[in-house]
């Protein structure tokens, strides 16, 4: 097997979203490489493997298949919520006003909670997920125009 160069900045960046969100586990591939950074009591390890053959979980994006201009998208993988608590009214709906910062979903990962805000200000004229739908990075939420 060839030699993997590790990329100590990579490394580092995982390890400081560990930090950053709580979560005690991050997996990246690229390039048929995959780093694991987990954290474990004290300590934070990183093993790196070549990536297996998996199954897709989604198909490959095709031109027909753009994220829209002022989508939000998914910044982990994990389950989306529309509310703050079962029962309770959604954050936001189609042609609510929202304000930089303002909660717009949750997004649970590893059991973490991660509130997602609005990156700016404006109308939300499309909400393209559903309530306790699973969610991929970069996968499209909301648009905000």
């Amino acid at each position: 097997m060839a030699e993997f160069d590790l990329n100590d900045d990579l490394i580092r960046r995982l390890a400081g979203l560990l930090e950053e969100t709580g979560l005690t586990e991050l997996e990246y591939e690229a390039d048929g490489r995959r780093i694991r950074v987990s954290r474990g009591s004290s300590v934070s390890q990183v093993s790196v493997a070549p990536a297996a053959a998996a199954p897709s979980v989604a198909p490959a994006p095709s031109a027909g298949d753009a994220i829209p201009a002022g989508a939000i998208t998914a910044p982990m993988v994990g389950t989306v919520y529309t509310a703050p608590s079962p029962g309770t009214p959604d954050f936001v709906s189609v042609g609510d006003k929202v304000r930089e910062g303002q909660t717009v979903l949750i997004i649970e990962a590893m059991k973490v909670m991660n509130q997602i805000a609005a990156p700016r200000g404006g109308t939300v004229t499309q909400i393209l997920i559903d309530d306790g739908q699973p969610v991929e990075f970069g996968e499209p939420l909301i648009v905000i125009e």
